[in-house]
C-alpha cells in the first residue's frame, strides 16, 4: 500500500514541477494549438495555448514506476504500448503544429504503428503472462476464446481507446481528469488481480494526470495534445488487456465511450439523412453550444465519469462473490 502512495504521489509531485520548466519552452518554439473554425467561438480564445503536454504526464508517469515496479515484465509491456502511442501522438502533433500540417500523420501511418503495438502485447501477453486469447465476460462466467482474431480483438481494442481518448481531450482538464477517474478505478481492478505491479502503473498515471490538471484546467495553461491523449489510451487498454478486462474498460472508460457514440452517430446520422443528431461533436461541444459553461461541461462529465468507474468495480465485485472463476 505504501509503494502505491509513494508511486502516486511522486508522479504528481513531478508534474507539478515539470510543468514549470517545460510550458515556457513549448511556448518558445511556438508549439501552439490550431482551433477548428467551425468550434464554438469561445474557444478562438484559447488559439496558441501550448500543446504538447502530454510529455509532462509521460515524464510524471515513467519515473516512479521504474522505481517502484522496474522488475515486473508486465509493467515494461504496458510502458511500451503507453509510451509508443505517446510518440505517434508527438509525431502527429509536430507535424500539424511545426510543420502547418494540419492533418498530421497518415491514417495508415498511425494504423501501422498501432499494428505494431497491438501484436507486441496480444503476442507477449497471451504467450508469456499467461493471458490466453479469451474474452472474460463480467458476470456470466463465460470466456470466449477468440483464437488467432485474439490480435484483431487487442488492436481494436487498441485503437478503440486511443481514438475515444482523443476525442474527448476537447475541453480543459476533460480528458485529464476522467483518464485520473479511470486509472484509479484500474488501480483497484489490478490489485483484486493480484497485480500490484500494474496498480502501481495505474496509481502513477492517476497521480500523472492529476498533477497535469494544474496547468490543464480552465483556461488552460498547455494541452496534452495527441502527445498525451494517445498515451493515455494506449495505458488504459494496455491495463485492460494485461488483466483480462477489455469488457470492464467500456465501463471504466464510460465517457469516452460516450464521446465516440456521439461522433460515429452524427457522422452516419448526416451522411444518411443530412441532418445532424447533436448540435456538434463530440458531444461535450453539443452541451456547450446549448449554454453550458466550459466548466459546467467538464465537472458533469467528470461526475459521470466517476460514476460509470463506481459501477464497473460493483460489477467486478459481483462477479467475484458470485463465484466466477475470473
Amino acid at each position: 500500500m505504501q509503494e502505491l502512495l509513494y508511486a502516486a504521489g511522486i508522479a504528481f509531485v513531478i508534474a507539478l514541477a515539470v510543468g514549470p520548466l517545460v510550458i515556457p519552452v513549448l511556448r518558445r518554439l511556438k508549439f501552439g494549438q490550431s482551433i477548428r473554425e467551425e468550434g464554438p467561438q469561445r474557444h478562438y480564445a484559447k488559439a496558441g495555448t501550448p500543446t504538447m503536454g502530454g510529455v509532462i504526464i509521460l515524464a510524471a508517469l515513467i519515473v516512479p514506476t521504474l522505481v517502484f515496479a522496474g522488475e515486473s515484465a508486465e509493467v515494461w509491456l504496458a510502458l511500451f504500448v503507453t509510451v509508443g502511442h505517446g510518440v505517434i501522438g508527438f509525431v502527429d502533433d509536430f507535424i500539424k503544429v511545426v510543420r502547418k500540417r494540419s492533418l498530421g500523420l497518415k491514417a495508415r501511418q498511425k494504423l501501422l504503428g498501432q499494428i505494431v503495438m497491438a501484436i507486441a502485447l496480444a503476442y507477449i501477453a497471451s504467450t508469456y503472462f499467461g493471458r490466453g486469447t479469451d474474452l472474460w465476460v463480467p458476470v456470466t462466467g463465460i470466456n470466449i476464446d477468440f483464437g488467432p482474431l485474439y490480435y484483431v480483438l487487442i488492436f481494436l481494442v487498441l485503437v478503440g481507446t486511443t481514438n475515444a481518448v482523443n476525442l474527448t481531450d476537447g475541453l480543459d482538464g476533460l480528458a485529464a481528469g476522467t483518464t485520473t477517474v479511470a486509472a484509479m478505478a484500474y488501480a483497484v481492478i489490478a490489485m483484486a488481480f493480484g497485480k500490484s505491479d500494474l496498480a502501481i502503473f495505474c496509481v502513477a498515471l492517476a497521480g500523472a494526470t492529476l498533477g497535469f490538471l494544474r496547468y490543464n484546467i480552465h483556461p488552460a495553461q498547455v494541452f496534452m495534445g495527441d502527445t498525451g491523449s494517445l498515451a493515455l489510451g494506449g495505458a488504459l487498454a494496455a491495463v485492460a488487456v494485461l488483466t483480462k478486462t477489455e469488457l470492464l474498460l467500456v465501463l471504466v472508460g464510460g465517457i469516452f465511450v460516450i464521446e465516440a457514440l456521439s461522433v460515429i452517430i452524427q457522422v452516419i446520422s448526416f451522411k444518411s439523412t443530412g441532418k445532424r443528431v447533436f448540435k456538434m461533436s463530440p458531444i461535450h461541444h453539443h452541451f456547450e453550444l446549448s449554454g453550458w459553461s466550459e466548466t459546467k461541461v467538464v465537472t458533469v462529465f467528470w461526475l459521470v465519469g466517476t460514476l460509470f468507474a463506481a459501477l464497473a468495480l460493483v460489477v467486478l465485485a459481483l462477479s467475484r462473490t458470485g463465484g466466477i472463476k475470473l
